[in-house]
This record gives C-alpha cells, structure tokens and sequence, in this order.
C-alpha cells in the first residue's frame, strides 16, 4: 500500500518552479545552517582519522616492493590487504555520510514545521536502524563505483536518485532497503532534470559564499546543497505526521 501511494504521488504531481524551491531552501537554511555545520564537523571528526590511517599502507606500498621483489606471493597479499583496507574504509565513510545526512533532514522537518524535538545527530546510529544503513551504504557505494565504471554519464544519472536515498531512509527508516531504493529512484528519475539544476546552482553558490567567509564559512554553507533535496520531497510527498501538513498528492510532477 505505501509502495502505491508513494508512487501515485510521484506519478500525479504537478510541475514545481526552480525559483520557489531555492527561495524556500534559503528561508529553511537560515534555521539549520548551525545543524549542517555540526554535521559536517562530525563527519570529519570521524572520518578523517581514518585518512590519516590510510597513508600508512601507502608509505608501505613505496618501501615494502624493495624488500619483497621477487616474492610474488608476499606482494600479491600486501595488495590484497591495501585493498580490502580501502573497501573497509569506503563502507565506513558511506555509513557514515548516509547517517548524518539523513539526521540532518530530520533536524530540517522539525525546523521547517517548528517542532520541539531535541536534535539527534546520531538518530540513525541506533540499533533498530544500523543493519540496515550498513546495507544501504553497501549498495549505494557499490552503484556509485558501478556507474563510474560505465564513463560519467551513469554517474551523473544514478547521482540524484541516490542522494534521495537519504531523504527516503531518513522518513521511511521501517521500509525495507529494496523499497527505500525504489523510491529513491522513482522520485529521482522523475524530479532529475529539476534536482540537478538545483544542486548545481546551490553548490556554486555555497562554494562562493563560502570562499569569501574563507574555509570556515564553506563549512557553514556546504549544507545548503542538502535542502533542495528536502523541500522536493516535501512537495512530492509530504509528511503525513506533521500538523501543518500543506502538501498533497496534487503539488508535484
């Protein structure tokens, strides 16, 4: 049944306009610009250790070949090792990404329709919702390399209906990963011209911003290329639990 209304909405909505989405992405940023940046700084806090961490197999990737040539075995292993090292790290920082982000547009419904609900950063780190995102991290990276195995233009397509992935798992976290991937690319597929458009001016434009404030100010902006996402989604789909829902199946494309 979820399934058919979320699909119905996509299917019967109605055009929505490039400048009343960035204008309402503005209006909502000014109340969550503090949460993108905790978010991102938490990020960062986690995963840039693990940067710092992948340099030592590098800085034995330049001395071990002396030691080891001629023994193809030992050299074979210490790559495989470099590897799966690099493959651990990219479901970490996946896992990572995708939970933050998805917290992030939690904080946002709650500041769009001014909710008292304490920010939880780590919502989704949760017992009931990690096995689940580990997976979702999985197959989202998996795509990501798959598409750009195929050239850029696989790229560029799966980029928008993945980054639903975080709007859908953020405010449907009991669906199964193989809806939440469905969705994803229902409302991707179908809002794609309009989304890429707007993250790509939004992302110019947070850059810019940011430049000018220096490094700190792109950390305070780089969430902004976030909130597009979010207001398409509140458009298509809505938020059935708010009490100022305004939304219905009739806004969307």
């Amino acid at each position: 049944m979820f399934i058919n209304e979320f699909e119905e909405k996509v299917n019967n909505a109605k055009e929505l306009d490039f400048g009343t989405i960035f204008g309402q992405s503005m209006a909502l940023f000014k109340k969550v610009w503090l949460q993108g940046l905790i978010i991102l700084l938490l990020t960062m806090l986690i995963i840039i250790p693990f940067y710092l961490i992948i340099y030592v197999p590098f800085l034995a990737f330049g001395i071990v070949p002396e030691m080891i040539r001629g023994n193809e075995n030992v050299s074979f292993g210490f790559i495989f090792g470099v590897l799966l090292f690099f493959i651990c790290f990219g479901i970490i920082a996946s896992v990572v990404s995708l939970s933050f982000k998805s917290a992030f547009y939690r904080i946002c419904k709650q500041k769009d329709y001014g909710e008292t609900t304490k920010d939880d950063y780590f919502f989704y780190f949760k017992k009931q919702y990690l096995g689940k995102l580990i997976v979702l991290s999985v197959i989202v990276m998996g795509i990501s390399i798959a598409a750009s195995l195929l050239f850029l233009l696989p790229l560029f397509y799966v980029i928008i209906p993945l980054s639903f992935v975080n709007l859908v798992f953020a405010f449907n976290p009991e669906r199964s990963v193989s809806e939440i991937l469905k969705l994803s690319f229902k409302i991707g597929h179908k809002k794609w011209l309009l989304s890429f458009g707007l993250l790509i001016v939004s992302g110019f434009l947070a850059e810019m911003i940011g430049f000018l404030m220096c490094c700190v100010g792109l950390l305070a902006t780089l969430s902004f290329t976030y909130i597009p996402l979010y207001i398409i989604y509140k458009e298509v789909i809505g938020f059935e639990n708010s009490e100022d829902q305004t939304v219905s199946a009739q806004t969307l494309v």
